[in-house]
């Protein structure tokens, strides 16, 4: 078992999330974590820190002669450290806050550059990303995504489905040039090669946390206390415990070449996963929650050492396993652990056996019915059979899917498991019917959240009525991506104003073969034009599909019909992934979506207008407050207590609507930031609607005519495209 080889008490608390390590002067690795009241600490045990601007932002610690407290005034919401532009012997510290990005010069103890972000900063990362020729510090927040370069120039920017939790980077598609991976509120890791998305990966929670393993493998963490690995789009494992994972690193822990992924829990504990099946290989605990996990030659010995720190200052240092124990940490505690789950899995055979046995006997000394029935024995035609229908709403119960589970003769289910990622809290569902209600088939209702595919993983217990043993049948059935979703029979129902219009040159049987498969259709239907209702919040969605007789072989125009641009978008990226098709370029309408983004458009530039009233207005309370202060100081130094006590009744009424005004400032900045999510949001459902070039193409418009308040031009690309008529 691997021990620390240094152990720190460090007396400032750690926020989760927020630990790096950087080499501030090109030569000392140092940490630097965010702390509470806006400060980030740098620890540097190797020598002070020599300042040309003693008085600047970094300061000495009063407690610790190895840490130094740089103050940014505000709360700190991501960290990291790294080398930044040309230039520079040592790395630039980077932090972010829900209104700013500092890039400081810990060193010569100056700022690099200081931005106003109006999306926020929830996570950072810094690296070199696709074809842009200089490293990157790119920020993700309020549904969006921006990168500078080392001058502070934004040489990035595009949105994202909602609000970033996480950033990676790495080379996902082994083209030597590193993509950009987003884990965001809405459940989705997406791919960005630049401002492309190229791929996307649906989870059932928060991604909080990605990190970067080898090639294009990489480990996540979610908000629920999962953790694993995928390999491109195909996960290669997870795993879900009660408390959360607070920091996920990539580290060699055992020293057989291959990282592990590490992951620091909410409840102290440590622990390192192999990458390629999830087994644990090494763990300790803290004694309190984990804040970060990094790694550097904090010694200076020329070994890289994995760093942990809990949030209450303690850090720890673990080096890589010895030659001797290569490829194992196993200590005596896991082996017993092994040996008790292989002794427990060897019962489990041998009653299995005993019971294939009893059977055998039964079979052959009583071969009637009831013999069999008692025993367990089944019929040799058994099997599960399984469908999927969509149920309308009712007095009594809510729209859903029905799962009817049945055998095809006499025998009866007697429990049914389910397991089913973001459906069932918890991702099981068992149904134990009561002995008076035993059948052989079963009904269990099903109510997708998402319209993402989820497959049905389905265990049952099947047997005969009396029996005492039951075979356990296992089977898998996927639910459609857009199965909530009931073939509309009443003609005379209000028409979406929605509509999404494109022309594809394919054959109206492979959109029936589209349909089928992602949606729960009755057999026979061979038209591409339907009409659905939607289960989850009303409306109509229609599908049509008209020749165009234009082209060499003949083209089709599409028309969507829809009042959700949401699932207008999710329609066109499903076909268009069916088709293959790379590049499309639609006609897109949503007049009342599109009144709403109007007015929330107005707001936003209200708001603005109101925020810099109060900010000016708050500058001039500051001075006047200056004023009046010294004021008041200079009647106390004269005994002048009348003219004294008047000027400190006037700061006491200063200071009064300075905090009322704060709280409106507050209450302000809260909306606006709403409403700019709301536009991001806007940019980003207009891009969904297109794929390949013209994606890209429509949200780099949008952001044009928004830079310029060219509202009339926004709406226009949001149309058609492009902005030109």
């Amino acid at each position: 078992m691997l021990v620390p080889i240094f152990t720190l008490k460090l007396n400032h608390k750690i926020n989760p999330r927020m630990v790096t390590v950087g080499k501030f002067d090109g030569v000392h690795p140092c940490l630097a974590a965010a702390t509470q009241a806006g400060k980030v600490f740098i620890h540097n045990p190797h020598a002070r820190v020599q300042r040309r601007q003693p008085a600047y932002r970094l300061r000495h610690s009063a407690q610790d002669s190895d840490i130094s407290l740089l103050n940014i005034n505000q709360a700190v919401s991501c960290l990291t450290a790294g080398a930044m532009g040309p230039g520079r012997t040592g790395h630039a510290l980077l932090v972010g806050s829900q209104s700013t990005l500092l890039a400081y010069d810990v060193h010569d103890n100056a700022d690099i550059f200081y931005k106003e972000v109006a999306d926020g900063a929830n996570a950072i990362v810094l690296g070199s990303l696709g074809d842009i020729p200089s490293p990157l510090a790119i920020i993700g927040g309020n549904c969006a995504l921006q990168g500078f370069d080392h001058q502070g120039n934004d040489l990035f920017w595009t949105v994202t489905g909602d609000n970033v939790r996480s950033l990676m980077l790495c080379d996902f598609t082994g083209d030597g040039k590193n993509e950009l991976l987003v884990g965001s509120e809405d459940f989705d890791i997406r791919v960005f090669k630049e401002d492309e998305l190229i791929s996307e990966m649906t989870e059932n929670e928060t991604v909080t946390s990605l990190c970067h393993m080898h090639g294009s493998r990489f480990g996540y963490a979610l908000a629920n206390g999962t953790v694993g690995v995928y390999d491109r789009t195909a996960r290669y494992w997870r795993i879900k415990s009660k408390n959360h994972a607070m920091s996920i690193h990539a580290f060699d822990l055992n020293a057989d070449g291959v990282v592990e992924l590490i992951t620091g829990w909410s409840n102290g504990k440590i622990d390192a996963r192999s990458d390629r099946t999830g087994e644990v290989i090494f763990k300790d605990n803290f004694s309190t929650s984990v804040a970060g996990i990094v790694e550097g030659d904090y010694r200076m010995d020329g070994q890289m050492q994995l760093i942990c720190t809990s949030v209450d200052g303690e850090v720890r240092g673990y080096l890589p396993a010895s030659k001797e124990m290569k490829g194992s940490l196993m200590d005596s505690s896991v082996e017993q652990d092994l040996i008790r789950e292989l002794s427990q899995r060897r019962q489990n055979l041998l009653l299995e056996l005993r019971n294939y046995q009893e059977n055998a006997k039964a079979v052959q000394g009583s071969p009637g019915p009831e013999g069999d029935n008692q025993m367990g024995v089944i019929p040799a035609n058994t099997q599960l059979q399984t469908a999927l229908s969509v149920k309308a709403a009712t007095e009594t119960q809510k729209a859903h899917i029905e799962l009817n589970i049945s055998t095809p003769n006499d025998t009866i289910i007697r429990a049914v498991l389910i397991f089913a990622e973001g459906i069932f809290e918890g991702e099981s569902h068992v149904v134990h019917p009561s002995a008076q209600h035993l059948s052989g088939c079963i009904r269990v209702p099903i109510i997708p959240p998402n319209d993402i595919p989820v497959d049905l993983h389905i265990k049952a217990f099947v047997g005969g009525r009396s029996s005492t043993q039951f075979h356990v049948f296992e089977i898998t059935r996927q639910l459609p991506r857009f199965s909530m979703y009931d073939l509309h029979v009443d003609a005379a129902g209000s028409q979406p104003t929605g509509r999404v219009t494109f022309s594809i040159n394919d054959r109206p049987q492979r959109v029936v073969i589209w349909l089928n498969q992602n949606f729960l259709l009755p057999e026979g239907m061979g038209s591409p034009d339907v009409t659905f209702t939607c289960l989850r919040g009303g409306g109509l969605l229609s599908i049509s599909m008209q020749s165009s007789g234009e082209g060499p072989s003949g083209s089709f125009q599409m028309t969507l019909k829809t009042d959700n641009m949401d699932l207008a978008g999710d329609l066109v990226q499903s076909l268009a992934s069916f088709l293959a098709i790379d590049e499309l370029q639609v006609e897109a309408d949503f007049p009342a979506y599109f009144e709403e983004l109007r007015v929330t458009l107005a707001e936003v530039d209200d708001y603005h207008k109101v925020h810099q009233k109060l900010t000016a207005d708050m500058a001039d309370h500051s001075n006047h407050i200056r004023t009046m202060l010294v004021q008041a100081e200079d009647a106390r130094l004269m005994g002048d207590m009348r003219n004294m006590k008047k000027r400190y009744v006037e700061l006491y009424n200063l200071n009064r609507d300075l905090i009322n005004e704060y709280k409106i400032r507050s209450n302000n900045h809260n909306t606006l930031i709403a409403g700019l999510k709301s536009v991001n949001q806007a940019i980003q459902r207009a891009g969904q609607l297109r794929v390949g070039r013209a994606k890209t193409q429509v949200i780099t418009a949008c952001r044009d005519a928004i830079r310029n308040n060219n509202i009339n031009a926004l709406f226009k690309i949001m149309r058609a495209g492009t902005a030109s008529s």
